[in-house]
């Protein structure tokens, strides 16, 4: 067997491709803020492609830990020279594997943010790159006192201004809406906060480029490492798994430069915005629809809820009647397609995707991804009945235990408020979406209330399964 190294990589077995190029001539041109198993199965991946052909030796990537728990992936990366294993799965069971090389350096930043400042502020370093997640976003989250994403980054920006170094761009690929221009207002309303003046200066020099990702990738379990270390020969303490699936769309505006992303497949747009309402409304939404419903159901992987016909009547029926009236046209994309390939990419057993995972954050989650589509058919008079059984699928989730009477450990930065208020809706219905920070004055509009309450209602009564049922009336 073969670590993981650059030392031993050339021994690797001939199943797992391996870097072709010189990795020590690769330059940081990237620094990525959240390496994570998203980051290192796409952004770091389409990075490789471009390195193997040849292309973008100026732009390889230098991944930044923040978190406490970041101290993991630091030690990895250390022991691993940056390398990792990409296994993809597909559908009948086959697996491919990819030794990525494209990540060259990691810092833990709360070990030395000054040197990460300073490798922020040098002029090689032309883009920042953001997995940061959805309530990543959240400034009131944000503790001035300790070392985060928005302090670096807003550190080194003020330097780039005092020392004349051009601007670099900075790109968001987390799951939201609009990502480029969420990140253009946080750091810009950061750095105002610390640096007087510096906002300006970010709003004129640097680009904010929206951008839609997309490939489910689980967490790394126990088995997929002892699955690359016995197919492939490889002993890789954090490989990631992944769909062969894999999407890129990103606005094409950069301040100082960019690889040739087009060359990797990224598909480079003037307006990234019909892809990405495509992405949260139709797969990111669909996540949602299956995960509460499926887990009260007792499913708890996501391939055996997808392949369980009840389920992928209700995804598909929602993304036909309620998710796709919402979308604009989305230029190169056949939307029936794309609809029909989601539920055979969520029906995939080889991914093993858990259904707990789709079920963590939901607070950051439903809010971006979901009731944007039930607030545009409320406003249009279209369907929402089964968006609206979603939510209420949720809320039940939300009262910590399941069908059977066995806790369910509700994983959410709301939790404490969230889940009283979700154990409390026996005795008021509507508890749970009268918390306004998330919902607004959705409790207040008659048809959506209707519709929910009776979703509600009926979990309490006849549970998940009967409730799907009911609704394919």
């Amino acid at each position: 067997m073969t670590d993981v190294t650059h030392t031993t990589s050339a021994t690797q077995k001939p199943t797992a491709a391996r870097p072709n190029y010189p990795r020590d001539q690769v330059q940081v041109g990237i620094v990525h803020f959240g390496v994570g198993g998203f980051h290192r199965a796409h952004q770091a991946m389409y990075i490789d492609r471009l390195l193997q052909k040849g292309l973008a030796t100026e732009w390889g990537i230098c991944g930044v830990g923040v978190l406490p728990s970041d101290r993991k992936m630091a030690n990895v990366m250390a022991a691993q020279d940056g390398l990792y294993t990409l296994m993809l799965v597909h559908p009948d069971g086959t697996r491919e594997a990819r030794v990525i090389g494209s990540i060259v350096d990691y810092r833990y930043a709360p070990d030395d943010p000054e040197g990460v400042v300073e490798l922020l502020a040098s002029p090689s370093t032309r883009i920042i790159s953001l997995t940061i997640t959805e309530g990543g976003y959240n400034l009131d989250s944000v503790s001035p006192d300790e070392v985060n994403v928005f302090g670096l980054v807003t550190d080194a920006l003020a330097l780039r201004r005092d020392r004349g170094v051009p601007a670099p761009t900075i790109v968001s690929c987390d799951n939201i809406e609009g990502n480029g221009n969420m990140a253009r207002h946080t750091f810009t309303t950061y750095a105002e906060r610390v640096h007087p003046g510096l906002g300006e200066w970010i709003g004129t020099h640097t680009r904010f480029p929206n951008s839609m990702v997309d490939r489910i990738t689980p967490v790394t379990t126990p088995e997929v490492i002892e699955t690359v270390h016995s197919e492939f020969g490889i002993t890789d303490q954090w490989p990631v798994v992944a769909e062969p699936f894999t999407s890129w769309v990103l606005e094409d505006s950069f301040s100082d430069g960019r690889p040739p992303f087009e060359e990797a497949g990224v598909l480079m747009v003037d307006d990234v915005t019909p892809y990405e309402l495509m992405k949260l409304r139709l797969l990111n939404a669909g996540h949602q629809a299956l995960c509460y419903f499926g887990y009260l159901a007792g499913y708890r992987l996501v391939h055996d809820a997808a392949a369980d016909p009840l389920f992928a009547e209700f995804l598909l029926d929602y993304m036909d009647s309620e998710g796709t009236p919402t979308l604009e046209p989305v230029p190169g994309i056949d939307l029936d397609d794309y609809k029909r390939t989601l539920i055979e990419r969520f029906a995939n057993p080889g991914v093993r995707d858990t259904i707990v995972r789709l079920c963590f954050g939901s607070s950051d989650r439903i809010p971006k991804w979901l009731l944007p589509v039930i607030r545009e058919n409320l406003r249009t008079g279209a369907p929402i009945r089964l968006s609206a059984a979603v939510v209420a699928s949720w809320a039940r989730y939300a009262e910590g235990v399941d069908e059977q009477g066995e806790p369910i450990k509700v994983e959410d930065a709301l939790a404490e408020t969230l889940v009283p208020l979700a154990q409390s809706q026996r005795e008021n219905p509507t508890a749970f979406i009268e918390y306004t920070p998330l919902f607004g004055d959705l409790a207040t509009e008659p048809r959506f209330v209707e519709a929910y309450l009776w979703a509600l209602d009926s979990l309490h009564r006849v549970g998940a399964r009967a409730t799907l049922e009911a609704l394919r009336s």
